[in-house]
């Protein structure tokens, strides 16, 4: 393994449903151990996935907001000196028929290589980390994004199980979610995940690390889904402005949080589990790692 006298940076963009984000990380060796620390994270609410589910296709203006985006994060890398980076796009991407026009635009003019990458992966990825490497354990990780959910089963550092659905934030908010999605979306559950027994089931998400924090948990410790009905429960009585000003969301944030709190709401319901683990990580984390395996 190559020694490093001082700290490299990597960089991994997300480019997800409802936002895109950029996170940069300090790279250390020491005593041929590797390990990673956050160094910014930078978050633009370009909601993708509105164009995406409802027409099919990225519009005119968001490609052009997507593409400046891309510019500025390859200017910030470059100031950062940032050694290495990925570009993962999932599923408003994935949805969108003009996405290769999209990846081809932007590799041209901002000179950032993008991957689509598939619901497996994603969840692949996102339980890529050391926090869940105990062979002792099993996990059940529930990843709620704007345009899909990824349930997965790790046991042993391996996937013994893993299925995406079109079910996510921004599909709720536009109706694009049938009855028939959440039957089969259920019955999944209950044929793969319902009779487990003895796993952690941790929970991922911007929406969900959002709720762990007005819930009022302390830092390290689960989340009841007693506090989750709770929270979400005073979230649904609350106008848009309180929201915004009084909890201090993010407008993009703001509508779509009630419906992805339900996603879990459901999740955890067939599941019959009663308190989840939320560590506060996602996609740009695991990328992180996928890096770091190649040192």
């Amino acid at each position: 393994m190559k020694e490093f006298k001082k700290a490299i940076k990597y960089a991994t963009i997300d480019i997800g449903s409802n936002a895109i984000r950029l996170l940069i990380s300090n790279i250390y060796i020491h005593n041929s151990e590797q390990f990673s620390t956050k160094n910014s994270l930078v978050r633009v609410p370009i909601r993708l996935g509105q164009d995406a589910f409802k027409s099919g296709e990225i519009s005119k203006k968001n490609i052009s907001r997507l593409l400046d985006s891309m510019k500025s994060f390859k200017l910030l890398m470059k100031v950062h000196d940032v050694d290495k980076y990925l570009a993962f796009a999932t599923s408003a991407l994935r949805s969108s028929s003009n996405r290769d026009e999209i990846i081809s635009q932007i590799k041209k003019k901002a000179n950032i290589k993008i991957e689509v990458i598939s619901g497996k992966k994603e969840a692949r990825l996102i339980t890529n980390n050391p926090a869940f490497s105990n062979i002792n354990k099993s996990f059940c990780f529930i990843d709620v994004g704007g345009g899909s959910t990824e349930l997965t089963l790790i046991k042993n550092n391996e996937v013994l199980i893993s299925k995406s659905f079109k079910i996510g934030g921004v599909r709720l908010i536009n109706n694009l979610v049938n009855k028939s999605t959440w039957n089969k979306f259920g019955n999944w559950i209950e044929n793969n995940l319902s009779s487990k027994r003895g796993i952690e089931v941790v929970a991922l998400g911007g929406n969900i690390n959002k709720i762990f924090k007005l819930s009022g948990t302390k830092l390290g410790k689960p989340l009841s889904l007693e506090l989750i009905d709770s929270t979400i429960s005073d979230l649904e009585k609350m106008s848009f402005f309180d929201k915004m000003i009084n909890l201090k969301l993010n407008p993009d944030r703001v509508d779509v949080i009630v419906p992805a709190g339900k996603i879990y709401q459901f999740v955890l319901d067939k599941m019959n589990v009663e308190k989840i683990t939320v560590p506060k990580i996602g996609l740009a984390d695991g990328m992180v790692h996928e890096l770091m395996k190649k040192l």
